[in-house]
């Protein structure tokens, strides 16, 4: 379990960002399973629901998610327990590796998740939209300008539901390149931005799980 308490302040005018990755994925279990955009496992959604409820305890008044669908499973359990929406951020998404991806993934729209899920924001209008292929600087430097985009208008408290890379991405992206930053699979990091500084006091948290770090790919 990767954890890093760096200090416990009070979060007075500061502002707060949750990263989250994304549960088990069911073709990460079932070798059979076909297709370009996989749901969650029947573990991972227990890893989900986990993560709720660890995060019911939680100021937090806007999630954002990645368009995959395990991303996007993981969020709604986050969002069920908390009764708020989910609002679809593809420049959160996973990295566009050229190993990965033979070209530019296709997932589903926002109203075809609404359908699905029933807590997609569908007014929320995203800040990037990844671009295949991708470096892994391309990728780190997207997440970068994300979440830096997506903080002036998000509130207090928020949480992003994202891919291994681009958890490191986006934390990266507030305390600098230099972080070593912990990406299991429903890990939580915790970033709490104040006074021009970033100060890291979860580092991918796997306590609420429980096979803890045993938790991963």
């Amino acid at each position: 379990m990767w954890r890093m308490l760096i200090s416990q302040s009070q979060h007075s005018g500061a502002q707060v960002v949750w990263l989250c990755r994304h549960g088990n994925r069911i073709d990460a279990v079932d070798r059979t399973w076909r297709g370009h955009d996989p749901h969650l496992s029947p573990d991972g959604v227990l890893q989900a629901k986990a993560t709720a409820q660890r995060l019911r305890r939680e100021n937090i008044r806007q999630i954002y998610s990645s368009p995959f669908l395990r991303t996007v499973e993981t969020a709604f359990h986050i969002a069920e327990a908390l009764d708020l929406d989910i609002k679809i951020e593809p420049g959160a998404g996973e990295w566009l590796n050229p190993v990965w991806f033979a070209g530019q993934p296709q997932w589903l729209s926002l109203p075809q998740l609404h359908a699905r899920f029933g807590r997609i924001d569908l007014h929320y209008q995203a800040v990037h939209h990844p671009i295949w292929p991708e470096t892994r600087d391309d990728v780190e430097a997207r997440c970068r300008r994300t979440v830096r985009e997506i903080m002036p208008t998000a509130g207090a408290e928020i949480l992003i539901v994202g891919h291994g890379a681009s958890v490191v991405g986006l934390a990266k992206g507030l305390v600098g390149p230099e972080a070593t930053i912990g990406s299991d699979l429903c890990s939580l990091t915790k970033i709490v931005c104040a006074n021009g500084r970033s100060v890291l006091e979860l580092n991918g948290d796997t306590s609420h799980l429980t096979n803890g770090a045993a938790s991963r790919n």
